[in-house]
């Protein structure tokens, strides 16, 4: 049957979107890879929320390069499964999983007191489990709020020792560009919210804390050899945006499936932090696309790093 010159006009203007596409994301949307080959064997690495998306293309990156991985997840029949998977797909990997919810911060004093009982090293942790969901954790806390920044605090300092004992070692903090929009109110960043607009701000807020927190968090280990970095880890398509209303997935969803980044694409920025030789002298600093970028002033306000610290020591039962 013969084509007739509209059908070869309709054709050939597909064509030309899907290379405009494809060169699109090659050169804009995907970001830059992570190109070092530094191995990790007889390393120990720690990583939240490793069950999925971001956090589960970077465990099997540094599984392959030969460390010892602890996915530390909420679900345990879903960390299960995906540790087995990293398993077989890393060539026979050392990953196990163990449970922590990240929204009760006796679940994070019970992990922690589990993996320092379990394992001797902690190279590298990496902080990468993500929440944008509106209400209260079982603390009574700002669940967004929790989760993104309170929880990852407490487990950070709980482990700290362990940390400094095996230096040279790396802490590493999955932030955001969404920092952008948040500020740190210490009367009311804590507090519970309703409603999608005010959930998107306690999100923005939990990613400007993760800045800050790597901020002082370098100060304080300052000629100990423990590093941190706060990273940027690109717009992907991830399970993070599970909690959006209903209303808005049909809309949302077709642009997040064309023009976000894919998990492994999201993965990279994590990978380069946590194996990059050299970047020590970056400790504190904020990455994106596997490079120091400066976040915007008020993520640089070493007076506000401060106060956010003295709250959340209050908040999770550590102060003074």
């Amino acid at each position: 049957m013969a084509v007739g010159p509209g059908a070869e006009a309709v054709a050939a203007g597909l064509a030309v979107a899907l290379l405009l596409y494809a060169l699109l994301y090659h050169n804009c949307l995907r970001g830059t890879r992570c190109r070092n080959a530094a191995s990790l064997r007889g390393k120990t690495v720690l990583l939240t929320g490793g069950n999925r998306g971001i956090g589960k293309a970077t465990a099997l990156d540094l599984a392959r390069r030969g460390a010892r991985v602890v996915l530390a997840c909420r679900d345990p029949a879903r960390g299960e499964a995906a540790a087995a998977e990293l398993r077989r797909a890393s060539g026979g990997g050392q990953v196990r999983c163990m449970s922590l919810d990240l929204a009760s911060l006796r679940s994070v004093r019970a992990f922690a007191r589990a993996f320092l009982s379990s394992e001797p090293r902690l190279d590298v942790l990496i902080n990468n489990a993500g929440l944008s969901a509106e209400g209260a954790s079982p603390d009574g806390l700002n669940l967004t709020f929790q989760v993104n920044h309170l929880g990852p605090f407490l487990l950070t300092l709980l482990l700290l020792e362990r940390l400094k004992r095996c230096a040279p070692s790396r802490v590493v903090v999955v932030a955001s560009r969404a920092h952008r929009s948040g500020k740190v109110d210490v009367e009311n960043i804590h507090k519970p919210v309703a409603g999608a607009r005010r959930t998107f701000l306690s999100y923005c807020d939990s990613k400007l804390a993760n800045i800050l927190f790597v901020r002082e968090l370098a100060s304080r280990l300052e000629g100990t050899r423990v590093t941190c970095y706060a990273l940027h880890p690109g717009v992907v398509n991830t399970d993070l945006f599970r909690h959006i209303p209903a209303w808005l997935k049909p809309f949302f969803l077709p642009v997040a499936w064309l023009f976000f980044r894919d998990a492994v694409d999201g993965a990279q920025t994590s990978i380069y932090c946590a194996t990059q030789e050299g970047i020590e002298a970056f400790s504190g600093r904020y990455f994106a696309d596997c490079q120091v970028q400066e976040p915007r002033p008020h993520a640089r306000d070493d007076a506000a790093a401060k106060k956010l610290w003295e709250l959340s020591e209050r908040l999770v039962g550590l102060a003074a």
